[in-house]
């Protein structure tokens, strides 16, 4: 890994600013990489478009802007149209199947969905949403060990949450694992 970019999006209140926090501080405090991390968000604030871009890299990182994502996570539709074009040949493709329709995906992308809100609700609170995604992303990528993300969740998420934090992310990983070994 030289550099990896990574787009999280969505609608404001699902905690995509959060997801980004935590993947950059899992690759900066506990796998070692150098990490930066850019925010965007739409003046409506909760519902409006928001998104964090999360530039990973062994050496120090002197742009830290997204320009095309290796990894896109969209938890909207809205954010899937306005980032898809913008992915990088062989990207991966991560979306919230029940809030996502996959069109027009580019060639040679990788994508997978996930019912993170229903598991999220299934769970016990809509809003572990963007843990479940950090879970999915972990499985199935190699941005970042999953021993950084359990930390950096731990570390990031307030008091007293820390086990359905935990759970959150436990599904997530282990549905991307489901769907990584049924491929093999």
């Amino acid at each position: 890994m030289s550099r990896i970019e990574i787009r999280v999006s969505g609608f404001g209140g699902q905690g995509v600013i959060l997801a980004g926090i935590i993947i950059g501080r899992a690759a900066a405090l506990h796998d070692g990489k150098d990490a930066t991390l850019t925010q965007s968000f739409g003046p409506e604030a909760r519902g409006g478009a928001c998104s964090a871009q999360v530039v990973l890299s062994r050496e120090r990182n002197l742009y830290p802007c997204v320009h095309r994502p290796d990894i896109l996570v969209a938890m909207s539709q809205p954010a899937y149209d306005k980032y898809i074009t913008e992915v990088a040949d062989n990207a991966l493709v991560l979306y919230e199947e029940n809030l996502v329709d996959p069109v027009d995906l580019p060639p040679n992308c990788r994508s997978y969905g996930i019912p993170a809100t229903r598991f999220a609700e299934d769970i016990g609170r809509k809003m572990v949403l963007n843990i479940i995604m950090l879970g999915f992303v972990t499985a199935l990528s190699d941005a970042v060990s999953p021993q950084a993300v359990k930390k950096a969740v731990a570390e990031s998420v307030p008091r007293g949450t820390q086990k359905l934090n935990e759970d959150a992310f436990e599904r997530g990983y282990a549905y991307g694992l489901s769907l990584k070994d049924s491929e093999k």
